[in-house]
C-alpha cells in the first residue's frame, strides 16, 4: 500500500435508475481483483447508499463522516479483501446529494488521497442528472453510461450524455448494456444510441459490452453476494469477465 499510483478512475453511471448499476460496478470490481488488479469501489450515491447493503457490509465511517470532521479517509475504506477496498456513503442524508463547490472540493481532495493506493476506482453514481451525478462524472477519467435496452432507459442515458457534453466538456463515452436478451440485443441497441447521438452531439461513444439477463443474478442480489463469485461461469458472470479485460485496455492506453 505504500506505493503511490495514477489510478484509472472511472463512473459506472446512468440517467435511468433499476437497471442493475450497483451490481455491475460491483461485480466488475470483483473480477477486476481476480485478474489481478488492486480496486476501490466508491458509493457515489452520496445520500441513498446501496454498495454497503449489496454486499451485507456493516458501516462505521461513511463519506460523510471524513467530510464532517476531517478523519484519515483511509480509515473509511472498508476491505473486503486485500485488493478490494470500499468506500461507502451515507443512507438518509439529502444534503450529501447537493455539496457545494466548496464541498465538492473537499471530497475531491479526499478522493485523491485515496485513489493513490489502487490501480482502478470505480464510482457508483447515483441515477439521474443530479449535481452529485454530474461532478463525480467530471471527476472521474473514464464515462462508463449503462443502460437496458428499455426506451425509457435511452432518453435519460441520452439526456445524461447530453448535459456532460453540453455543460462540462466531456467527449467520449463508453456505453455497456445491462439486461439484455443476447450479445446481438446488446449491438443492435448500442447501434440504435450511437445512430441519435451521432446526429445530434458532438461526442464519441464506444460500445464495452453488454450483460445478459440472468436468474443467478437476482439470487446473488438476494443473497447478498457478487455473482461472479458466486457463479462465475454463468453467462453473465462471463460477460463481466469480459467487461472487466476491456476495462483493463484503458490502463495500457493510460500507462
Amino acid at each position: 500500500m505504500a506505493r503511490m499510483k495514477t489510478p484509472v478512475t472511472l463512473c459506472v453511471t446512468s440517467g435511468k435508475g433499476g437497471v442493475g448499476k450497483t451490481s455491475i460496478a460491483v461485480n466488475l470490481a470483483f473480477a477486476l481483483v481476480q485478474k489481478g488488479q488492486r480496486v476501490l469501489v466508491v458509493d457515489g450515491d452520496l445520500g441513498l447508499a446501496n454498495v454497503d447493503v449489496l454486499l451485507r457490509l456493516s458501516v462505521q465511517r461513511t463519506i460523510c463522516d471524513v467530510l464532517d470532521s476531517g478523519a484519515d479517509p483511509l480509515e473509511s475504506v472498508i476491505y473486503l479483501e486485500e485488493s478490494l477496498g470500499i468506500l461507502p456513503a451515507s443512507s438518509g442524508v439529502p444534503e450529501m446529494v447537493t455539496l457545494g463547490p466548496e464541498e465538492q472540493a473537499q471530497l475531491g481532495e479526499v478522493l485523491t488521497s485515496i485513489m493513490s493506493h489502487f490501480d482502478y476506482v470505480l464510482v457508483d453514481t447515483a441515477a439521474g442528472i443530479g449535481p452529485s451525478v454530474l461532478w463525480f462524472n467530471r471527476f472521474v477519467d473514464h464515462n462508463i453510461i449503462l443502460l437496458s435496452p428499455d426506451p425509457t432507459s435511452f432518453t435519460d442515458a441520452y439526456a445524461l450524455i447530453k448535459i456532460l457534453s453540453r455543460d462540462y466538456d466531456r467527449d467520449y463515452f463508453y456505453v455497456v448494456f445491462n439486461l439484455v436478451s443476447s450479445e446481438r440485443e446488446g449491438r443492435q441497441s448500442y447501434k440504435i444510441l450511437e445512430g441519435v447521438v451521432n446526429k445530434f452531439l458532438d461526442v464519441d461513444i464506444e460500445y464495452l459490452g453488454a450483460i445478459p439477463q440472468d436468474k443467478v443474478i437476482h439470487k446473488a442480489v438476494r443473497e447478498q453476494l457478487p455473482f461472479v463469485q458466486q457463479a462465475p461461469q454463468s453467462n453473465a458472470a462471463r460477460a463481466v469477465f469480459d467487461l472487466a479485460d476491456r476495462i483493463r485496455m484503458l490502463k495500457e492506453k493510460q500507462d
